[in-house]
Formats: C-alpha cells, structure tokens, sequence
C-alpha cells in the first residue's frame, strides 16, 4: 500500500565544500526513499517466499548452514532431496542478500547525507543488523532441524523488521521541526495498544502454523497442542483486534484527525476484514497451500497497514529557512 508522506523543506545539513568529488556527494531524498521503498518490499517479500518454503516442504531443501550442503553453497544433485526443493530453500537464502543489500544501502545512504536527526540515523541501523540476526536465526532453524520454536519467530522477527523499513521510509520524508500529535494523547495510547494486541494475534497465528501440517518437512515434529484451540484463541484475539481499529476510527472521525489519517485507518480496516476471511476459509477447507501463504501475504499486508496508521498519528513541522535543525 502507499505510504505518501508530505515532502520536508530539508532534512538535511550542508555538505561540506572542497575536496574530492565523492567526499562532497550527498544523496538525495529521492535516491535514499527508494531505497527505503525495496527494504520494505523485500522485507515483506521475504516473509511470503519463506511461507512458500513450508508449504512445498522445502524447509531442509539445503541441508546445512551457511553452506547449503556439506562442500557446497549452492544446490548439488542428490538422490535423497529433489531439485524442486533444493531450488525453493536456496532461492528464499538468496533474497536474504537483497534485503541486506536494501537495508544496508538505506543506512549508507542516510548516514552519507548527515540527516539534522540523528534518530533516524539509528532507526535506520535497525535494518541491516536485523538481517544479519534473521540470516543467523534462520540458520539456527536449520540446523535444528526446522523446530517449531525456531520456525516461529523466523515468522515474526520479518514482521518486526518490516514494520522498521516502513518507519525509516515514512520518516525519511518529513520535515526537521518538532514532532507533534495529531490526535489526543488517549488515542496515541489505544493505537499502540492496537499494536500489542496485533503482536499477540501474529504470535497465535504462528502456533496455529507450528501445530498444523505445514511444518516445513514431512519429518519435523510438531507442536503437540491442539490446533483447535489454537485457532480459536487466534480467531478470539482477530474479533477483538478489529473491535479495536473500529474503535479508534470512531475516535479519529470524533476528532476530526487529519484526513490521510483517516484513510489510512480506512484501509486498515479492509486489510483486518480481508485477512480475517482468509483465515476463517483457510480453516474451514484443511488449510489449503495457496490459502497459507496467501495468509502470510495478508499478515505482512496487516503490519503495513497498522505501521502507517501508527506512524501518522503524529507529524513534524517545517523548519524556517533561517532556523537551526531540531536534533533528536
């Protein structure tokens, strides 16, 4: 979904004079919120192709970590595992290095334009470490043999860093003044509630995973509660979810919140209905394939959607022409 944002008057500092050429560049906003843009993609992208992973039981498609097999780091010909799977692991292990390339560009980028913020600066660090935690993670969870409790926040830390490519992106476009609310301060307090709540439906949601038949491989043993109950704490925190966005859109229209934001809460509302239609026929039909990753997309659909709502509840100003930049 789009994330426009008002383009800031600066936000940046001056960039010293003399010297060599490369040492006096500095990116432009343009450059730096593309760059911005693909770590959200591939950021959201990764969580869907990893859903495809599990459900074609490709999880141990490479064997090992960070080798692929033993003496290998790319896919080999071998009786006991098909091509098929060998190319689904290798190929989500592939989109880890663009998503590291995005992010870690995204810093660069930042860091080599001297942001007047230095928040951003480290909001955007989070990024390329997070990757490099999640490469590690995910070779944890092979060598583990795809455990579910090793299985589960591989799910969840993409989410986690997700939602930070799409801060880094938002903020990168808004002025150097002081930040402001837009909403009262109650309902700052209920949409980050809204946030804890989402947190517990994503957690329930990959238990419900780690229980069922989509484990990554037929041999991985799974979480030994019934996925009955699972799914209905899931299903139970999904009504009570949406009765939260649907009170803090009730709240934004009594307020007369800004109008992108109420748009914003607008679409949020079909992404949670949408998801949660996935959800219940995805149950009801013996959770389907293409429903499960289709569920996934829906997740990383719902993150987006409830970051952008967040991160608009407040805004900055503009900074005067002759003002000193607002640092932190």
């Amino acid at each position: 979904m789009a994330l426009n944002v008002p383009t800031p008057a600066s936000s940046r500092t001056a960039t010293p004079e003399g010297g060599p050429a490369w040492r006096r560049w500095s990116p432009n906003l343009r450059l730096q919120r593309a760059f911005a843009l693909a770590a959200v993609l591939a950021n959201g992208g990764i969580a869907v192709t990893g859903a495809t992973v599990r459900v074609t039981g490709s999880g141990l498609g490479c064997v090992t970590w960070p080798e692929c097999h033993p003496g290998s780091f790319v896919p080999t010909q071998r009786a006991e595992i098909s091509a098929f799977h060998q190319f689904i692991e290798f190929g989500n292990r592939t989109l880890t290095g663009v998503v590291l390339i995005a992010s870690l560009g995204t810093f660069l980028l930042i860091w080599r334009a001297r942001p007047a913020r230095p928040q951003l600066l480290r909001l955007a660090l989070a990024g390329p470490i997070g990757v490099i935690f999640q490469a590690i993670w995910g070779g944890i969870v092979v060598l583990t043999g795809l455990t579910w409790w090793t299985v589960a926040p591989h799910m969840l830390i993409s989410l986690v860093l997700l939602y930070f490519a799409i801060a880094v992106y938002v903020r990168l476009a808004e002025p150097d003044g002081p930040a402001r609310a837009v909403v009262p301060r109650p309902l700052r307090l209920l949409s980050w509630a809204t946030v804890v709540v989402l947190s517990a439906l994503c957690i329930t949601g990959t238990l419900v995973t780690a229980a069922g038949p989509h484990a990554g491989d037929s041999e991985t043993p799974r979480l030994d509660v019934s996925v009955r109950m699972l799914a209905q704490l899931h299903a139970d925190l999904m009504f009570g979810y949406f009765g939260l966005i649907i009170a803090m859109a009730v709240g934004f229209a009594a307020v007369k919140a800004p109008r992108r934001l109420q748009v914003r809460m607008g679409i949020l509302i079909a992404v949670t209905a949408a998801q949660g239609l996935i959800g219940l026929v995805q149950y009801a039909t013996g959770v389907p394939e293409a429903l499960v990753v289709a569920h996934v997309f829906g997740a990383v659909a719902l993150t987006t959607a409830m970051a952008a709502v967040v991160l608009a509840t407040r805004e900055r100003t503009v900074v005067p022409a002759d003002a000193v930049p607002v640092r932190g």
